[in-house]
């Protein structure tokens, strides 16, 4: 029997077969050599003079090969090659002359050596700072030089809603700036800017990486030469680190001009900033605004679009405005004395704001009227129109309020304030039923919710879809909110969850023998990015988060005095915007 060439490897065939060593070439050895070398300086220091000896002799031979052409050389002898002939090659590689001795010859290379390595290391010192100072400005750590500019301290998603309304609201200024200072890296900030706050126009935005709660960071941010400042709620930090960002501020603007917009989720630190800088920081509760926007716009259809129009700088506007023609006449009589303006309530002579006064109220000289109009020349006194004025009109009542059902799909943080606005509103024997997903949300969140008399039930799902039919198929509802799972999950993932559940209400309100009765739909974006997508997913009405608090911030930074007309107009206590059917005011035709 004869034995085969296989190998059985290591065992009762014997050892293995010695694998083959594949040649190496040359080519490929001294390449190896050589970029070992390279992190040996000793070994890379000898491969150079070894290449330079090489290259010298190399260039011997290329100069006889060019004496040899008769037309290239006009000796009459061609020179023997000699040891001179060589260090002339060398030492001309080495940039030195051809030194006569061999004692120059040394101190010719001495020098060369001398001189290449202050050469080098005066070299290496200059581009090692201009690195430095290219690193430092890549990272943004520069001062900011310039005056007159919004400063925005923190990040958070409504950074851009802010940049698009500042850009549309200071199209008319020469040179407009905003500075961004907060602890994100330059490059993030920047690549998010343009890949999300496109069409600016001629709007400079510069970003500065920093500590906004470190006083000496915030001196690089020109805080004194700022013309007001917005300190955002970056959402997971929550009020301690606005109030933070607040005294360092204070310590360092020496400008007390200065206004600051801070964005605050407490009424009670909202209270006590303005106090402390007495009236310095205006608070702008955006959790709240988000809250009673999202509660009103379920109870009247298009609510949410014309808060849109009246919060953003390309609509219709709030003005202020002296009509010494309207001292001595009442507020009603104000009210009907401008064509093409809407008044909404008055500044009184102590500078106080009043949102829809008493009809009877008396005006004075004093007197700045609120109006809404397109542009501030809209806002005309065009005289009283006493045909109207004296003009007995029977409105029709409106309806008796009936108790309302609510489904409320998702929940957060923000649930709890929006069902307190809609316990506000909503009639008694009304009723709220709440569907949360128990991996986004604890069921011990659901439980004790109280909010007088309306009556609350909830339910903790899994997500299938036949938990969320019986859900809906209980009764009757009036609307359906659902919420976004805010800081439970990402706003990406949040928005998804609620498109999905938009996707799936809407196919359920369209299918037959369910036991779900279609009805109003209103749902929660929390990115304003994702708005077209959830329109295609329909909804009677949508309320993007970060956009609401956005316009609202925008607004009260460009004018502040615009600062108690929103917190009357968004606080649950005081004046509301309506979307009613005019019938209830007056007789068609």
């Amino acid at each position: 029997m004869t034995e085969n060439n296989r190998s059985y490897g290591q065992g009762a065939k014997g050892e293995p077969d010695a694998p083959i060593a594949k040649k190496v070439s040359f080519l490929t050895r001294l390449r190896y050599n050589f970029d070992n070398s390279i992190a040996k300086s000793g070994a890379f220091v000898a491969y150079m003079f070894g290449g330079l000896v090489v290259m010298s002799i190399l260039v011997v031979f290329i100069k006889y090969a060019l004496y040899s052409v008769p037309f290239l050389y006009a000796g009459d002898k061609l020179p023997t090659p000699t040891f001179e002939t060589f260090w002339g090659s060398f030492a001309g590689l080495l940039g030195k002359g051809g030194e006569a001795t061999w004692a120059d010859r040394i101190l010719g290379i001495i020098a060369w050596a001398i001189t290449i390595t202050l050469a080098a290391s005066i070299t290496g010192f200059i581009v090692g700072a201009i690195g430095r100072t290219f690193e430092r400005l890549r990272k943004g750590k520069s001062p900011v030089v310039d005056s007159g500019h919004t400063l925005i301290l923190g990040w958070s998603n409504r950074v851009f809603p802010i940049l698009k309304e500042l850009a549309i609201a200071n199209e008319n200024v020469r040179k407009p700036l905003v500075v961004i200072f907060s602890n994100k890296t330059r490059e993030f900030m920047e690549d998010e800017i343009e890949s999300r706050a496109e069409g600016l126009g001629k709007l400079k935005v510069i970003t500065r990486t920093g500590d906004p709660t470190n006083p000496t960071d915030l001196k690089r941010a020109n805080i004194s030469g700022a013309k007001s400042i917005i300190i955002l709620d970056e959402d997971e930090a929550g009020d301690a680190t606005i109030v933070s960002t607040v005294l360092a501020v204070k310590s360092v603007n020496s400008n007390p001009n200065t206004r600051i917009i801070a964005e605050v989720d407490d009424p009670h630190t909202a209270e006590a900033l303005e106090t402390a800088t007495e009236g310095r920081v205006i608070s702008v509760r955006s959790h709240d605004v988000i809250a009673r926007v999202t509660a009103q716009a379920s109870r009247q259809p298009g609510l949410a679009a014309v808060t849109l129009d009246l919060l953003d700088f390309a609509g219709d506007e709030i003005y202020f405005n002296s009509v010494p023609a309207l001292a001595g006449k009442t507020y009603a009589d104000a009210i009907l004395a401008f064509n093409e303006a809407s008044v909404i309530g008055i500044v009184d002579e102590k500078g106080e704001t009043h949102l829809n006064p008493k009809q009877g109220t008396k005006l004075t000289a004093k007197t700045r009227i609120i109006a809404i109009a397109e542009d501030d020349d809209k806002v005309v006194y065009t005289g009283v129109r006493e045909d109207i004025a004296t003009k007995k009109i029977t409105a029709k009542k409106a309806p008796a309020a009936k108790a309302e059902h609510l489904l409320v799909i998702g929940w957060s943080s923000m649930g709890r304030s929006v069902v307190a606005e809609l316990a506000a509103f909503l009639p008694k024997g009304s009723s709220v039923h709440i569907v949360a997903q128990s991996k986004f949300v604890a069921a011990t969140e659901l439980e004790n919710l109280n909010f007088g008399d309306i009556k609350v039930t909830h339910a903790s799902v899994s997500g299938d879809i036949d938990e969320l039919i019986a859900a809906a198929s209980a009764k009757k509802y009036n609307e359906v909110i659902i919420l976004g799972y805010r800081n439970a999950i990402s706003e990406s993932e949040a928005d998804a969850q609620t498109m999905l559940t938009m996707l799936q209400m809407n196919q359920l309100f369209a299918a037959d023998g369910n036991g779900v009765e279609p009805t109003r739909l209103v749902a929660e974006i929390l990115d304003s990015r994702k708005t077209e997508l959830a329109r295609v997913a329909a909804a009677d009405d949508l309320v993007v988060s970060d956009n609401l608090a956005a316009l609202l911030i925008a607004q009260v930074s460009e004018n502040p005095a615009l600062a108690p007309v929103f917190e009357d107009l968004f606080d649950a206590d005081g004046a509301s915007i309506n979307v009613r059917p005019i019938e209830q005011y007056a007789p068609l035709g």
